[in-house]
């Protein structure tokens, strides 16, 4: 069985290399309950490439929804 990639858990090093996220941030906004959605994994935060997109595009200020 082979997964998309958008299936693929990242972890925030690899958000900050991928989206330009900060891991601070990601940090920060992950115990605020703010930023792109989190799956955990016992002690692991990652995040689905999918998620982080819809989470970005919602960000843009400025646009009719």
């Amino acid at each position: 069985m082979t997964k998309s990639s958008d299936e693929r858990l990242l972890t925030q090093t690899e958000v900050e290399a991928q989206f330009g996220i900060p891991k601070r941030f990601l940090e920060v906004a992950a115990m605020k309950r703010e930023g792109p959605p989190i799956v955990r994994l016992g002690r692991s935060v990652r995040y689905r490439q999918s998620d982080l997109r819809e989470w970005i595009s919602a960000q843009v200020e400025g646009q009719n929804s």
